[in-house]
């Protein structure tokens, strides 16, 4: 991510504001000895993976003034922390000219705030019973100060702009897709019964670091047998007994683009019949979702119909008596949109358009009879329908058996 891709986003984003409105987005804090993951709409604009940032933006007519804060670097402490990102490199690499540092930050926002209607930060979601979050407590001074500032999250003046992948978003979405189908067949091919969840975890993530890959785009799911029926179960801590399927719910995150796949097998080779017979449901069911796909569609109707359509099944094959008691074993919704974050803006209730990237996710759940299926795929609007960005991830019970039996043959 560089200047030319980010000056077009802050010039939209900039666009969007009305006169006297600023932007204050805060990047990540710095945690001691732990991986730094930046905050995903900080980086949206600058590009910048650098801890503990400001970029600042105020509009007054036509050209907007803008402001990127940054660490002091202190030679003291660069034998433990490494050297900090200089002015210079943080203005090429961002393309904004101003660049101040964070101890100047106070200082500069006193001098717009007299003028400021309204600021938009990341500031997230806020419950009444928990601590503001950081960014919010670093803008509380203002409404002290000047209690006229409106502060409101960024979000739904972002979302717009995040919800349409732009063909260089869309390459790192598809490198994290492909990553995360190579880690899926390293598990297909190597999985044994007797071994443990989290070792098919490692698997994975080994599969991922050697391709490039930093962190997980969200905690991985490797739950077999009656594990397989929770969720969102991420311990990952039981041993995988023989006849049991397992689901991987996971997604690489590649330059903070994740990935977002879930894929189900039989650990010895072959689906029993029931077994085959719930996974067909689920797959039958998630092609027909996926045919859907197209602008202008709300997706609520997505989830509709795939309610509907499980609710036909599971009263076909007896599972339930009653089309209104689907969600005892079909209890979420089939698709959310996917990008910088896994579960990304745009919300629930949106209208499809070009460039959309969205998850189809049809599943059954049956603890009693521990077993749990979901397929998911990772799919692209496009202007004559859509495209399946995983369709190279193996998910036929043909292909899954082959795959398997090839690969115990050979243990």
């Amino acid at each position: 991510m560089n200047a030319e891709i980010t000056i077009p986003r802050r010039e939209m984003l900039t666009n969007a504001l009305a006169d006297k409105e600023a932007i204050v987005l805060f990047a990540a804090g710095e945690a001691n000895l732990e991986k730094f993951m930046q905050d995903n709409n900080f980086l949206y604009v600058t590009g910048l993976q650098i801890p503990e940032a400001i970029y600042f933006a105020y509009k007054s007519g036509i050209v907007p003034t803008e402001y990127l804060f940054i660490q002091r670097n202190d030679p003291a402490k660069e034998v433990w922390d490494g050297r900090k990102m200089s002015a210079e490199e943080a203005k090429e690499l961002s393309g904004i000219d101003r660049i101040a540092y964070i101890d100047e930050f106070a200082a500069v926002l006193s001098m717009y705030c007299p003028v400021i209607g309204k600021i938009w930060a990341n500031i997230g979601s806020q419950v009444i019973d928990r601590p503001l979050s950081t960014q919010l407590f670093k803008l509380s001074p203002i409404k002290e100060r000047f209690p006229n500032i409106v502060i409101e999250s960024i979000t739904s003046l972002i979302t717009p702009l995040r919800k349409i992948k732009s063909d260089w978003e869309l390459m790192q979405l598809q490198r994290a897709i492909d990553i995360t189908g190579k880690a899926i067949m390293d598990v297909l091919e190597n999985a044994e019964s007797s071994m443990m969840e989290y070792e098919l975890e490692a698997m994975m993530f080994y599969r991922m670091q050697r391709m490039g890959v930093k962190q997980w785009g969200f905690s991985p799911i490797v739950g077999s047998g009656i594990n397989a029926a929770t969720l969102h179960y991420k311990s990952n801590e039981c041993r995988i007994e023989n006849g049991e399927v397992v689901l991987m719910d996971v997604g690489a995150s590649y330059l903070n683009y994740s990935a977002d796949i879930t894929r189900c097998f039989p650990i010895n080779g072959s689906f029993s019949e029931r077994q085959k017979q719930i996974y067909s449901l689920v797959l039958d069911v998630q092609k027909k979702v996926i045919e859907m796909i197209k602008p202008g569609l709300e997706m609520a109707e997505l989830n509709k119909t795939a309610r509907d359509l499980l609710a036909a099944a599971m009263v076909e094959i007896g599972l339930i008596e009653h089309p209104d008691d689907v969600m005892k074993y079909y209890m979420h919704s089939v698709t959310h949109f996917l990008g910088m974050d896994t579960h990304d803006v745009g919300g629930r209730n949106a209208i499809l358009e070009v460039g959309n990237v969205i998850t189809v996710e049809p599943g059954i759940y049956i603890p009693e009879e521990k077993l749990g299926v979901r397929i998911e795929d990772d799919v692209l609007v496009t202007e004559s329908g859509y495209c399946v960005l995983s369709q190279n991830i193996p998910k036929e019970v043909s292909e899954l058996e082959e795959i398997r039996k090839a690969a115990l043959s050979k243990q």
